[in-house]
């Protein structure tokens, strides 16, 4: 099945926050459709069967939705107990980008698990294109001096991320094939 097409905005329309995990059955569909076509060299052909995951109990599942559309996503699982959550993933349709929206979704997913418990927020955000000057980089040598030196070479979120408050952690060198590390990041999270 084709996926649909995602909505197209138009000027001063507002975009809402919100959980819709207690919607599995309305936004399993549109959330599949957003990861294929955000993400398609992971997900395409197989965004339904992720989107179920992200959806499930005992996840943490936030939407942006504009005029009841979905344009963006973010979901948490915990880890090490309830002190550990993992941020997977952070979509925004591609015309919806540069907004603002992920900046608003990353905020409201660290207040949710905040309240979980979360002391330790972290995310991989892979290097599989040669966005980074770690790709090709052999990261099993002198790691720490390139993870101090890290500059872009093209398109990745982890200057993104960096904004909102999250450092290198560390890599997975080769994680993705050779060359091609994942790279981890995380944030200290105060519950207020």
């Amino acid at each position: 099945m084709p996926a649909r097409p995602l909505p197209v905005p138009c000027a001063g329309q507002p975009v809402e926050i919100g959980d819709i995990s207690r919607k599995k059955d309305h936004f399993l569909s549109p959330l599949a459709a957003l990861l294929e076509q955000t993400f398609p060299q992971a997900y395409k052909n197989c965004g339904e069967e992720e989107a179920d995951a992200l959806l499930s109990p005992g996840r943490v599942a936030l939407g942006a939705l504009a005029g009841g559309e979905l344009v963006g996503f973010v979901g948490a699982m915990p880890q090490y107990g309830q002190t550990g959550w993992e941020l997977h993933p952070l979509l925004v349709a591609p015309a919806w980008q540069r907004r603002g929206i992920g900046t608003r979704l990353v905020a409201a997913l660290q207040q949710r698990v905040a309240a979980r418990g979360c002391c330790c927020l972290y995310l991989g955000c892979d290097d599989e294109f040669g966005g980074t000057s770690l790709a090709g980089a052999d990261l099993y040598r002198d790691t720490w001096s390139q993870i101090e030196n890290i500059h872009l070479t093209g398109d990745h979120p982890y200057p993104f991320y960096q904004k909102q408050g999250f450092s290198i952690v560390g890599v997975f060198p080769d994680a993705n094939g050779p060359g091609r590390p994942d790279i981890w990041m995380a944030k200290r999270i105060v519950s207020e």
